[in-house]
């Protein structure tokens, strides 16, 4: 997303603790906060500018990077989204982030969980943030409806085994002349009094690792309160969606829940199909 360096983030008259000034990230805060001797994360790389986290983590993990490794950048220039779609945003306006792990004990049709509760974290650094985000099926961060951020989960293969890099994106301080994606938002615009990129990454990255960590202890089981509070701060559970499929066919129906893989359950007529992969639409606003 975006689109012009920020005017509205340099402007002279903005007080120095806007949320809307853009500063760089604190790499030091960030490593006094999150590594530690007892800790899960055990690098944390801040960059000033790059064209993707999840692909500069990918070629880490492939010399040898170790699972809870973090990389953040100031200024991502050509991100990804699902379906192959652009991320990009104006410097300091927004949190690019990806998390490098390593769930070598979960059976693989459970690593489809992964995208769902790397949402929670981010659910949980927005409302922290003081905004009532909630998420789209399968990885989009929104607020009624307005795109607020997005999720990408990727397979890479490591001298230990196959890995997974997951990349979060969340709008910061962007502001609606700056997005070139309709329907989009930011923290800022949506009212955030506390929007600071420094302890956003922070924020995600406690949550994640406290929901990886007891994913990973009830070995991939979405029982074990991943699927509960997925379906909690669901946008789209309850709601007429149309999911239009990569070969073009379309279904609509109401989204149900959730099976074991975190596939979504649309009820069409008497039937429930479980949606694996597919572009989904809320068609109207959930009772």
């Amino acid at each position: 997303m975006g689109a012009d360096r920020g005017t509205v983030a340099y402007m002279s008259d903005l007080p120095p603790d806007s949320p809307l000034v853009r500063r760089p990230l604190d790499a030091d805060a960030l490593e006094q906060a999150l590594v530690s001797p007892t800790s899960w994360w055990r690098e944390v790389r801040v960059v000033p500018e790059t064209a993707s986290t999840n692909a500069d983590l990918a070629a880490l993990a492939r010399a040898g990077a170790p699972e809870g490794t973090l990389l953040t950048t100031d200024h991502q220039t050509a991100g990804r989204g699902r379906l192959d779609r652009s991320w990009e945003m104006p410097p300091e306006s927004a949190v690019a982030v990806s998390v490098l792990v390593h769930p070598r004990n979960i059976e693989g049709h459970r690593w489809t969980w992964l995208p769902l509760l790397t949402g929670l974290a981010a659910v949980a650094a927005a409302r922290q943030a003081g905004v009532k985000a909630m998420l789209k099926w399968p990885n989009d961060l929104v607020v009624d409806d307005r795109k607020l951020g997005g999720i990408l989960v990727e397979r890479v293969d490591t001298p230990t085994g196959p890995a997974a890099v997951v990349g979060c994106g969340i709008n910061v301080s962007v502001t609606p002349e700056e997005i070139d994606v309709p329907n989009a938002t930011s923290l800022t615009h949506e009212g955030s009094p506390t929007a600071e990129r420094t302890g956003l990454v922070s924020e995600f990255a406690r949550a994640f690792e406290a929901l990886y960590s007891a994913w990973i202890k009830a070995a991939g089981d979405p029982q074990a309160g991943v699927r509960d509070s997925y379906e909690r701060v669901s946008a789209t559970l309850g709601r007429e969606v149309s999911v239009l499929y990569p070969d073009g066919s379309t279904l609509e129906g109401t989204a149900v829940g959730l099976d074991d893989s975190g596939r979504l359950q649309v009820r069409h007529g008497d039937e429930v199909t479980a949606i694996s992969a597919g572009d989904v639409t809320h068609l109207r606003t959930s009772a």
